[in-house]
């Protein structure tokens, strides 16, 4: 693809100088136009758009500094580099102040000329990219682009379309794998602050003598190692989002520090005494109970409390089984394209063991599961096959424990009773076994499902409630 060329505008009172940018410019491939005063500038300015425009401070009628604010007000996306001499420095600072890229002094010298130029357009460049690559993020992280239709999933999405748009800390739980960063991000990016940085962290992966660095920062010689001055993940998330991963892994000695933070919106960094304010968002994250942390006395009452203002529980797979047939073609589209593949889906028998399996990795564990068949399928098509036996019920095949028959009483027992409690014991112990999927206990049992599911109603068992 042939590179666009760039259009440069410049503007000099001075015919000579006008001619020397103008060849040194084209002589690189640059387009270029001239313009004799601003009055003519900003009717160029005007009719077309520049990317860059080169203009002096001193010009008759409308003098350089207008043209600039010009350019900022009317075509904002086009940088502007000052021309000026040596006793009128002050004035390009001002103009720099104002909105320009930079200033070059006179006389031209055309290495400078060029080296300004060329930074000038490498930095609209990257800010065209960073500007392209938040609209891509935005779009990823759009509410519509979540994936499940089951319910618990749905309020958890409704959760999220609620409090995105505010600034309340958000506290998000759950099992590993479910899915929690991902959320984080759909907050961030459905914010108002989504034009700024979500600054990640994951307080379980960094010891915790090098983590209150990593968060705050450090002064030079601040400690042994500490050869420059490092800016923390607080200071760089300013005016945007702070996500901090497995939150519950924080010492108690950080948690004092961090509880700070979120009150005051201030801290110092390690080895300094000068305080720093921001205007950060926090989400935090972790799959541990933090309730018995806080009754243990490993996790502070009142920082949970600062963090837990929305609280977020992402339910795991095991609860929201409808959605792997939605997740498993999500991943399967996105494996298709980055694995340059052409699997066209799973089998109806794949699929029903994907269905029974328990998936304790959640939706990581299937995703990593797709992106391994669909990298090893042999045809355009997922097999029972293909599935590893782990997670298929060719590898699930279990035998119920034999249950211990007691010796009747003195008295007995009505028989039909014995049996009734017999059977009962055996059903619970095959729906425990297979984590109450009834598929696959009524396999177990040597039963039908249906029959197995009229039992259960009729003996009145029910899942135990899961501790939140």
């Amino acid at each position: 693809m042939t590179k666009p060329i760039e259009k440069l505008l410049i503007v000099d009172d001075d015919p000579e100088i006008l001619e020397i940018i103008a060849d040194i410019l084209r002589e690189e491939g640059y387009a270029v136009d001239t313009a004799p005063d601003g009055v003519k500038a900003i009717k160029y300015i005007d009719a077309e758009f520049y990317d860059l425009v080169i203009t002096d401070l001193n010009l008759p009628e409308i003098d350089g500094m207008m043209v600039l604010k010009h350019i900022v007000d009317q075509s904002p996306d086009t940088m502007c580099i000052i021309l000026t001499g040596y006793g009128t420095i002050k004035g390009a600072v001002e103009a720099i102040k104002t909105g320009a890229f930079d200033y070059i002094t006179k006389p031209i010298r055309s290495g400078e000329i060029l080296m300004v130029v060329e930074k000038a357009l490498r930095y609209k460049q990257l800010e065209r990219e960073n500007i392209l690559l938040r609209q891509q993020l935005r779009k990823k992280y759009r509410f519509e682009n979540f994936v499940g239709d089951s319910k618990p999933i749905q309020k958890v999405f409704e959760l999220i379309e609620k409090v995105a748009d505010t600034d309340s800390t958000v506290l998000i739980t759950g099992e590993s794998g479910t899915g929690k960063e991902l959320i984080a991000k759909a907050i961030h990016y459905n914010s108002c602050r989504r034009d700024n940085h979500m600054v990640v962290i994951n307080c379980g992966a960094i010891p915790e003598e090098l983590l209150e660095s990593e968060l705050f920062g450090h002064e030079k010689g601040a400690f042994t190692g500490a050869h420059k001055t490092r800016i923390g993940r607080f200071e760089l998330a300013n005016e945007g989002t702070i996500f901090l991963d497995e939150i519950g892994d924080m010492s108690p000695n950080l948690q004092v520090k961090l509880l700070r933070v979120l009150q005051e919106q201030k801290f110092e960094r390690v080895g300094s005494t000068r305080t720093i304010k921001v205007d950060i968002r926090t989400i935090a994250a972790t799959n541990k109970n933090l309730i018995s942390a806080v009754n243990k006395g490993a996790f502070r009452e009142d920082l949970y409390y600062r963090l837990n203002v929305i609280p977020i529980k992402v339910p795991p797979l095991r609860h929201r089984k409808s959605d792997i047939p939605l997740l498993v073609d999500f991943f399967l589209k996105k494996f298709n394209k980055e694995k340059r593949k052409n699997v066209r889906g799973f089998s109806s028998e794949a699929i029903d063991a994907l269905l029974q399996y328990t998936w304790r990795g959640n939706v990581r564990e299937l995703e990593n599961l797709v992106e391994r068949v669909i990298i090893l399928a042999n045809g355009d098509e997922i097999g029972l096959e293909d599935i590893p036996e782990s997670i298929s019920t060719r590898g699930q095949a279990r035998t119920i424990k034999s249950l211990e028959v007691t010796t009747p009483p003195d008295g007995g027992i009505p028989f039909d009773h014995a049996v009734e409690e017999y059977e009962k014991k055996l059903i619970l112990q095959a729906l425990s076994e297979t984590d109450w999927v009834t598929t696959k206990a009524a396999k177990l049992l040597n039963m039908n499902r249906t029959t197995l599911i009229e039992k259960m109603k009729k003996k009145k068992l029910h899942r135990p409630a899961v501790a939140s």
